[in-house]
């Protein structure tokens, strides 16, 4: 990967050279317009380039009714999943010269080291979501149940706990939780980090962008309260998901209890018989009458858990973890607000 960004980097300031030689008066008008705008602005136009769509709309709710000035880029922006993504050379160049990148952090984001080095911009304002959240970063957790534990206890039986295996386990517990971005408690601290640095960017409209930052605090908090309450209220404090599970923080966040099929970044998409008979067997414990999944997948796990509980008359309900959201989702005015609130909706229906 790192030698494939060199050359990407390389082909990209050969190709700006030979422009601007064959362009230079195209180049100096426009120049000049933009000279023009930015003495209009007071600042020139931001470039900035985030991963995910969580990212992408708190940059949009900061920047409010200055959007239209500024180039703002999702990259992960067609319904890739991000623990599957690979950068294009279109997006590699996009970050090259962007003003401020943001990104998640974690082992998804291996890649991302590489592009920084070879950027061509190495004044960029970078932001690690996990880097910035520190010690509030959990690791990925696995619960009795999960598919992970089951595929362990039959190697411990085979290889009576070889150090091999020992390793490997640890390995896989000290993961970090990507999905940060599903705690409203997180959110409003990795806002305020973005807003510091769009004033550092762009000092003009610095009080423009603290006002609308303390206005979508505002929402956040209040969503925040409404959660807490929906919780409070129930009498139910245990949640099933026939699935993957990137909810860890929102559960830590109101003290929920779960449990799942796989871990939130697993890639396992069929579940062992053990796997589903446990999970039908703690609805049938907790009396729940809900089964949790996350968007984009055919719910056939939780088909078969529900099947073999004694009722078999649970809902099926899906959480959305926004990691599917597309750029025609946000044309069609979906936000991280509005996912959100939808998601209180379903936990209400699941806990009640």
């Amino acid at each position: 990967m790192k030698k494939i960004i060199s050359i990407i980097v390389a082909v990209m300031l050969i190709a700006g050279s030979l422009s601007a030689c064959s362009n230079k008066q195209n180049t100096n008008n426009k120049q000049d317009s933009q000279a023009v705008s930015d003495n209009n602005t007071g600042a020139k136009r931001l470039n900035i380039v985030t991963t995910i769509f969580p990212e992408y709309d708190w940059v949009k709710n900061v920047i409010g009714d200055k959007i239209d000035q500024i180039d703002l880029t999702m990259l992960l922006d067609n319904g890739v999943d991000l623990h599957s993504y690979q950068p294009t050379i279109d997006d590699i160049l996009k970050i090259s010269s962007c003003d401020m990148f943001i990104y998640v952090g974690g082992e998804s984001d291996k890649w991302v080291n590489d592009a920084l080095a070879q950027a061509a911009n190495q004044n960029m304002i970078v932001i690690n979501l996990l880097e910035v959240l520190g010690d509030k970063v959990k690791n990925e957790e696995i619960v009795e149940g999960m598919e992970h534990e089951h595929e362990h206890d039959h190697e411990d039986e085979e290889h009576n706990h070889d150090e091999d295996h020992e390793e490997e386990h640890d390995e896989h517990e000290e993961e970090l939780d990507e999905h940060v971005w599903l705690s409203l408690n997180n959110v409003i601290i990795l806002c305020d980090k973005i807003t510091e640095n769009l004033k550092k960017l762009d000092s003009v409209n610095a009080d423009l962008y603290q006002s609308n930052f303390d206005a979508y605090k505002e929402k956040l908090s209040s969503l925040d309260s409404q959660y807490k309450a929906a919780v409070n209220e129930s009498a139910v404090k245990t949640l099933l998901f026939g699935d993957r599970f990137p909810f860890r923080y929102m559960t830590d966040d109101y003290g929920l209890s779960y449990y799942a099929a796989f871990t939130g970044c697993s890639a396992e998409t069929e579940a062992s018989f053990e796997t589903v008979i446990f999970l039908a067997g703690k609805i049938d414990e907790y009396n729940l009458k809900a089964i949790l999944t996350i968007e984009g997948n055919d719910k056939k796990i939780a088909e078969t858990i529900k099947n073999n509980t004694n009722t078999k008359d649970q809902k099926i309900l899906t959480l959305n973890s926004m990691q599917g959201i597309t750029s025609v989702d946000i044309e069609n005015g979906v936000t991280y607000l509005s996912v959100m609130t939808d998601n209180l909706n379903i936990l209400k229906d699941a806990l009640n």
